[in-house]
């Protein structure tokens, strides 16, 4: 089950996708920036769909309660749909999008250090050509 939530996090709107299968949950956080309306919405999903989805597939899982809760009287009920309407964000998304962070960070660290390194090596291969070109001026 595929699930997109919409809402306000200061201060910009935020999406996040979740893929709920097998007990497991996926999500991945995305920022809209200002308030998208539904077309714009709709656009952007045509846009970016795919690679959202890929993104979140290749998100860690984490686990997804999926026990049923006994059924609270109705007043309580409309309580809990309306927290969740103002919340639209599950602890085990929450998590998942938390794990994703990290893994992104880490790829990005990595890079960084390997763009570092190949930088220092390139800057080493140009002083060696400098002091090789004096050498032959001499």
């Amino acid at each position: 089950m595929v699930t997109l939530s919409v809402f306000f996090d200061s201060p910009f709107w935020v999406g996040v996708l979740e893929i709920q299968e097998n007990g497991e949950l996926r999500a991945v956080r995305f920022v809209l920036g200002s308030e998208p309306t539904d077309p714009e919405l709709h656009e952007f999903l045509m846009r970016n769909g795919v690679a959202l989805l890929e993104r979140a597939a290749s998100a860690p899982p984490v686990s997804a309660n999926t026990s049923a809760p006994r059924r609270p009287n109705p007043k309580r009920a409309a309580k809990l749909a309306s927290r969740a309407v103002r919340t639209m964000r599950s602890t085990a998304s929450q998590e998942a999008m938390r794990l994703e962070l990290e893994s992104r960070k880490r790829e990005a660290a990595a890079d960084r250090k390997e763009r570092r390194k190949a930088d220092e090596e390139h800057r080493r291969e140009v002083a060696r050509r400098k002091r090789i070109e004096r050498k032959r001026d001499r």
